[in-house]
């Protein structure tokens, strides 16, 4: 859908205004938005509305710590298969979604075929974890783990670049 969006329409100051406002506060409330992009309420509503609807704008979600919950434990893997065509790709992506540990998972153009960033509450956990599940993903050969020691700046908030 973001897809179609470039194409028929680029993306304006407001329109960004609206995304650089609602990535630090998606719980604003229309009518302020509105007064932080100058804009009134109709307008931006309108615009909101387009960005959910052409896919700009994914979805709202609580930001949650994960301290709390006792998920401390932070490691990176890399995953090295031992087939790469579209179908073990597939059958590789879908497996991978369905393990709830795994928070991220980006294909990588390297010496490794995926990056996982994986949480869990210790590292014993990550070890159970990586054992029981991601090492029996499908066209699985070797892993590498990176254990992350302090999490410096950690945000899913895009920025200017």
């Amino acid at each position: 859908m973001a897809d179609n969006f470039s194409k028929n329409r680029q993306l304006d100051a407001f329109d960004l205004k609206i995304l650089g406002v609602l990535a630090h506060d998606g719980r604003i409330a229309v009518t302020d938005l509105a007064a932080r992009v100058g804009l009134s309420r109709t307008p931006c509503q309108q615009r909101l509305t387009r960005l959910i609807e052409t896919g700009v704008i994914l979805g709202f979600r609580a930001v949650i710590d994960p301290r709390p919950l006792g998920l401390d434990h932070i490691a990176y893997t890399e995953v090295k298969l031992s087939d790469t065509r579209e179908a073990a790709l597939q059958d590789f992506n879908r497996a991978v979604r369905a393990i709830d540990e795994v928070e991220e998972c980006h294909m990588i153009a390297s010496s490794f075929d995926y990056l996982l960033k994986v949480r869990t509450a210790n590292i014993a956990r990550f070890r159970a974890v990586l054992g029981e599940k991601i090492s029996r993903l499908p066209h699985v050969t070797s892993t590498s783990t990176f254990v992350v020691m302090e999490a410096v700046k950690d945000s899913a908030s895009p920025q200017k670049g």
